[in-house]
């Protein structure tokens, strides 16, 4: 007689299974770890797959895509290739080809996006608005968002600060740039509201009018599954604590990139902090004030501490 109906499930349940301890055996990776390792997203990984051939999985016997040693080596040169400038179909022959860049180093320790931020720069100096939205583009379709805005977009506007106290780089060029910029932080915030996560409150204090990298923090953070309130720039207190009080965020953030800005205004932010969980960060925020606030400190890069960012529990 026949065996239960469901006894053929059962082994090839047990078969997949042994598929994949025997996978994680040989180092096969699925493709969210592979994602994880080499810091370009899931969707990206699966376009230079279909379109280049740079990705050569093998299937368990389930059908799951599973990733080798030497994909992830081929995708690292990959991303040396792009931060020396080529297009991503040119990366990819490169990369398939066995090559080395000249010069680079071990791909790995190349960071993904030097050679966009040469083109950005060249851009943005020269006032062209529509070639600096190209390099955008194209960065944006080669790289994962957070990669952009760490290698790419921080970088830009660290140079620019710099260059403008030096006064190499005219006002006129802070404002063209920081409003290219801002357009396109904008489009990648659409709908950051939205979801069911947990939320932050985000805002500059008074005086400070520097907010792009609030923007990006903001972005990431909601990439990270939080929605997101967006006071911006020049906020009274009085307004964040009336904002938070509606919308009762879990956490609140004040980003400030000068001292001035936050020390006359230590005494609301520590009654603040008594209400909500609160973080500092920027270069205007100290450990020592945040701690005499009863607020927590955001020392890192906006992209590394939305990433950092625990849900509460």
């Amino acid at each position: 007689m026949p065996g239960p109906p469901h006894l053929s499930n059962v082994c090839r349940y047990t078969v997949e299974c042994y598929a994949m301890e025997a996978a994680t055996d040989r180092n096969l990776l699925r493709i969210g770890e592979l994602s994880r390792r080499v810091g370009v997203s899931d969707h990206l990984l699966r376009a230079w797959e279909s379109r280049y051939g740079l990705l050569q999985p093998v299937r368990s016997p389930g059908g799951f895509r599973l990733y080798s040693e030497a994909d992830e080596s081929r995708i690292r040169t990959m991303q040396a290739y792009l931060a020396e400038g080529l297009s991503a179909a040119e990366a990819a022959r490169a990369a398939l080809g066995g090559g080395t860049v000249p010069g680079a180093g071990p791909p790995a320790a190349v960071p993904a996006g030097e050679g966009y931020f040469a083109a950005l720069r060249q851009a943005l100096d020269a006032f062209d608005e529509p070639a600096a939205q190209a390099v955008l583009d194209r960065v944006l379709a080669d790289l994962s968002v957070p990669a952009v805005l760490r290698d790419v977009v921080l970088p830009y506007l660290a140079g620019l600060g710099e260059r403008w106290q030096r006064g190499t780089a005219s006002v006129a060029m802070e404002h063209f740039a920081s409003n290219v910029i801002r357009g396109r932080l904008a489009g990648l915030a659409r709908g950051w509201g939205s979801g069911h996560g947990p939320q932050a409150l985000l805002a500059c204090p008074p005086g400070e009018q520097h907010d792009l990298a609030l923007m990006m923090f903001g972005i990431v953070l909601h990439r990270n599954g939080w929605r997101i309130g967006y006071l911006g720039a020049n906020t009274p207190v009085e307004e964040l604590a009336r904002a938070a009080s509606v919308s009762r965020p879990d956490l609140v953030v004040l980003a400030a990139a000068r001292p001035e800005t936050v020390e006359p205004i230590r005494a609301e932010l520590t009654a603040l902090a008594c209400r909500f969980p609160l973080a500092l960060a920027g270069a205007g925020a100290t450990a020592q004030f945040a701690d005499e606030a009863g607020a927590r400190l955001m020392a890192g890069d906006p992209v590394t501490e939305a990433e950092r960012a625990r849900w509460p529990r």
